[in-house]
Formats: C-alpha cells, structure tokens, sequence
C-alpha cells in the first residue's frame, strides 16, 4: 500500500470572495505551489451559497469557524473602513496572518504597506505592530492602492537621481471599480474624469512606501511632491500612467533607461512564485506599452515603459502600464504572502 502523500500546502482564507477580485485571487491560486484556499467568506447575504466545493461563511459573523480552517487571510472584503479595521483585527487577534487589498489599514502607524520589490525591509514592523497590540502570530500587512503600481517602482528605480517633483495622469480600467462593459453601460464609448479617493491615495500613499522605519516608526518620504489626475477609460483590465517628473539631479535618457534594465531586484534570489523574471520592461517603440498587449507580461505581474522623453515643463516624460487586478491587486497580495513565508513570518 501507497503512502499517502502529505499536504505541505499552506490552507488559506478569502474575504470577500465573491467580488471580483476575490474571484481574481481563486483563479490566481487554483494551482499555486504554496498555497490552498480551503475557506472562502463574504457577506451575510452569500453566506451558505457554494463557490465550487467550498461553502461561502459570513466574513463578520463565521470568525472562529474560518480562523480555524485556514493559516492566512486575504483580505479583499468591501465595506466601510471601519467595519474592515475591526474584521481584519479580528483574524489577526485569532493568530492569523493577514494580507490585505483593502484601504482601511495603509495609514495605520504600525502597518506596513508593501510593494515586495521595493520596500519588503518594512516586513520588519510586524513585531512592532504584535508588541503594540498583544498578538503572537497574527499581524496585518496591506497593499497600496492599484493606481501607483505602475508609477511607484519607476520613481524608486530613478532614486539616484533625487525624483522631486511629480505630475501623473492615470487612465483606469473599469475592472478596478469591480465592474465590466457588461455591467456598466454607462462606460461604453465614455471617460469619467473622476474616480473617488483615488487621486488623494495616489499622491499620499507613496510617501509610506519609499518612506524608511526608525526607531519602530514610518518616516515618510516628503521631499517628493506628487500630483495626480485619476481617469477612468472603457478598458477592461489595465492601468496606465503617464508620468512627467522632475529630478534633483541631472539625468539623461540613456542613464533612465540603464537603470530600468540593471533595477537590483531584492526578490531576484527568493525563487518566490509570482514574483516576474523581469518587474520592469521598456519598450523601444514609440507606440508601446499598449494596454492590450502588455498589461499581461509576466503573468501581469510585469511593469512596462515606455517613451522616455525631454519635458519642457518638467525634466522628463514617460508612460507606464500595470495590471490592476493582478499585479494591482490580488496579485500583488499572493507575492506579499510569498515573500512573508520565504522570510519566516508565516510558518
């Protein structure tokens, strides 16, 4: 008789599993080496429906049932921030790592809020935050917003040459609303020029990333000044930014894109799953990135680049292009996990 083969697959929660990108982290795990989502929760008017083979429990009422089917949230559950703040405690209070898509926790003083390629030294506030509030295990850690993904790694990749001023005009898909072309006619042949809270996020939220921690506190980065227009196009998946960008020191455009290709990538030696071969790639083309062709690249973990060239307002000019629901979103949820198991914080 065969052994039977043992599981080393962590179990894994999802909040919010019904929206969209609750579904994008089920895709996005279906075959994940590390992972297994064995419990998916949403509010109370699913729970009891069926997700496939699992049962949906109420992310609010069914916490000790979900804490004990699982050794990792994530956390993408659309409520009222302070209804967020108190679920994600509350699994975090259970002994349970949290990894977080929502908003409700970026500005929480011992909360890091992670993009794994740039800042993954700001993992080591977690003892911090399990000392402040009495946790051993359980911690929360959070995303930015899917807005300055595409914007965020360029400003750290040129940080030799002092980035001081910042204007950037961001062209949203509609997925990051939650929605289709299907569902929301209103897009159809259509541009909002609005899209709520997103703009101060992304001007705000920056700060936090490039930030550093001293003596257990975020100092923030605030010699960087950061306008943002936020605008959302008919596209189903994508975010593009055009970015315009002043620099302290001088640069030319041989020397930008030098450092996008050699970007030191501190997850390079980490083998981590998601993580992409290549985080940033420049597109000699004048007419690329496309959000089409190459919203995808690396499994749209991938940033792309392209047209680096002189402003005459500014210094220099470029457009950017990141996938919102994955590398935005869940994606960049599950690389975060990743790189909290390869670091030890998740067993």
């Amino acid at each position: 008789m065969k052994k039977k083969t043992e599981n080393k697959k962590i179990p894994v929660g999802i909040l919010g599993a019904t929206g969209m990108i609750g579904r994008r982290f089920l895709s996005l795990l279906k075959n994940h080496p590390w992972f297994e989502v064995t419990v998916v929760a949403a509010s109370r008017k699913s729970a009891g429906k069926k997700m496939g083979s699992l049962t949906i429990y109420s992310a609010l009422d069914d916490i000790d049932i979900i804490s004990k089917k699982c050794r990792l949230i994530f956390s993408a559950f659309d409520a009222e921030k302070d209804l967020i703040k108190k679920i994600e405690n509350s699994y975090a209070e259970k002994g349970l790592p949290v990894v977080s898509n929502n908003s409700a926790h970026r500005w929480t003083s011992d909360v890091p809020m992670i993009i794994p390629e740039i800042n993954p030294e700001h993992l080591d506030i977690i003892s911090t935050q399990q000392k402040n509030r009495g946790w051993t295990s359980g911690f929360i850690v959070v995303k930015p917003n899917c807005s300055l993904q595409s914007y965020v790694p360029l400003l750290h990749t040129w940080k030799e040459f002092n980035p001081e001023k910042v204007i950037v005009s961001t062209y949203q898909a509609i997925s990051g609303a939650g929605k289709t072309l299907e569902t929301w006619s209103e897009m159809i042949d259509n541009v909002i020029p609005f899209i709520g809270e997103e703009e101060e996020k992304s001007e705000k939220e920056p700060a936090k990333i490039l930030g550093e921690i001293k003596k257990d506190k975020f100092i923030l980065e605030n010699k960087l000044k950061i306008s943002t227009n936020c605008i959302r196009i008919p596209v189903s998946d994508g975010h593009m930014a055009a970015i315009n960008i002043k620099f302290r020191k001088k640069a030319t455009k041989e020397k930008l894109i030098e450092a996008l290709k050699n970007f030191k990538n501190p997850l390079d030696k980490l083998n981590l799953p998601s993580a992409p071969k290549s985080l940033i790639t420049y597109f000699e083309e004048e007419n690329r990135p496309q959000t089409r062709l190459d919203r995808d690249l690396g499994n749209g973990m991938g940033i792309s680049v392209g047209r680096i060239r002189k402003d005459s307002v500014l210094d220099w000019k470029c457009v950017a292009l990141s996938h919102n629901t994955i590398r935005g979103a869940a994606g960049g949820a599950i690389l975060t996990a990743e790189l909290l198991v390869k670091k030890g914080y998740i067993k």
